[in-house]
């Protein structure tokens, strides 16, 4: 039975437990000696680990390890630039006899892949304009095999086994919310845009059906999935007719939801829809990093620095939940 849990570890803890591998390799130090430079995970989250002065021996062992492997190793949490990580004393390989439980080590968003699906396809079905109609149902039956397992991302927001759908889901969601209070905005533009916004993560990264991002596409790592996603809905637009206008506006949409030029967008957002998609983008992304930061921490206290943050702490506090009602 596996007993540490990435997210729960605390600095000085001796562990001795099993841990998937995300990434590894072996660099140089300062010292001129060889060092395993490999980043740990379970289904909590992932943590970086290093085992320093690696002999000849354990270089063959070390060289063997391919992402999706389970390792047990025994180690010293300790703390490195405001973030935790593992000093490795011992590492093996997991073996037959181990009788892991896969669902251990898969980070998974917390809803069934189907039932999301569901949901996003009743969204698309939901749009009143038959163009934009047309487009987003075509965008979700042609990429339907990948969504039920892909990440939004490979290591922020949303990097777990179907979190591109939970992360377009929960967008869905609090975009009718803003629909009833601010009327100037069009729903289907809306929904149609977060349909669209990430969809080409999904050819940006390659991922296995565990949900785990291995490196990122020659087209991913050349053009983005903004870029693909503007080139996909052009010629989707094109095969069914979608006039030009709203073709254009929903291209926008996805060319300018990251807002900055640093961040990917050459233009910002230029009517409302768009301005919205990137707040609904963004409050998704850094709520779901607060909820991931806190859910191991004790109310009253502070989680460690969180990178995605800024290298905030956050503050669980004791006083309980408020009111879920409906004001």
């Amino acid at each position: 039975m596996k007993r540490f849990y990435v997210a729960f570890l605390r600095t000085d803890d001796e562990i001795s437990d099993f841990f998937m591998v995300r990434s590894s390799g072996i660099k140089i130090g300062s010292n001129k000696k060889q060092y395993l430079d490999i980043f740990l995970a379970d289904k909590s989250g992932e943590i970086s680990a290093k085992k320093w002065d690696v002999s000849e021996a354990e270089l063959a062992i070390f060289n063997d390890l391919r992402e999706g492997d389970c390792v047990k190793v025994k180690a010293l949490v300790t703390e490195w630039n405001g973030a935790k990580q593992l000093k490795l004393t011992r590492l093996r390989k997991a073996e037959p006899q181990d009788a892991l439980e896969r669902a251990d080590f898969v980070k998974s968003a917390p809803e069934n892949a189907q039932d999301m699906y569901d949901y996003v396809s009743r969204a698309a079905n939901s749009i009143v304009d038959e163009d934009l109609k047309k487009l987003s149902l075509a965008l979700l039956e042609r990429n339907k095999s990948k969504l039920m397992y892909y990440p939004a991302a490979a290591k922020n927001h949303h990097a777990e086994l179907g979190g591109l759908l939970y992360h377009m889901k929960r967008m869905l969601m609090m975009t009718k919310r803003y629909c009833a209070v601010y009327p100037i905005l069009n729903l289907d533009f809306l929904i149609a845009g977060v349909l669209a916004h990430d969809i080409e993560k999904l050819t940006e990264m390659i991922a296995n059906e565990d949900g785990i991002v291995s490196e990122y596409s020659f087209e991913g790592k050349l053009l983005g999935h903004l870029v693909s996603g503007v080139k996909v809905i052009d010629q989707m637009a094109r095969e069914l007719g979608v006039p030009y206008e709203k073709a254009v506006m929903l291209e926008h949409m996805v060319l300018s939801h990251h807002y900055e030029p640093e961040f990917g967008s050459p233009k910002r957002p230029m009517f409302p829809e768009a301005e919205l998609l990137h707040y609904l983008d963004i409050v998704d992304a850094r709520l779901y990093d607060m909820e991931t930061a806190l859910q191991a921490v004790s109310p009253g206290t502070f989680s460690d620095k969180v990178r995605t943050l800024d290298f905030r702490m956050l503050y669980k506090p004791s006083c309980g939940s408020g009111s879920k009602d409906e004001l």
